[in-house]
């Protein structure tokens, strides 16, 4: 599910990095990645949840950036 570009381009990781974010699907369901760290947010029923504690951390964790 696609969401509305202006929103997405006004959406940022929770984290300290405060970075955009990019819509993907991962295991078949819709997520938000960080652009820094790459965690990702949930996309439940077409919004958001972008809760530190419902977030699957990046590769170097949370608020880390991935080179």
């Amino acid at each position: 599910m696609a969401l509305d570009k202006e929103l997405l381009d006004i959406l940022a990781c929770p984290s300290d990095d405060h970075a955009p974010l990019r819509e993907e699907t991962r295991a078949g369901a819709d997520v938000l990645v960080c652009t820094n760290c790459l965690t990702s947010y949930p996309i439940r029923d077409g919004i958001p949840v972008l809760l530190l504690d419902d977030a699957t951390a990046g590769p170097n964790g949370i608020g880390v950036h991935v080179p």
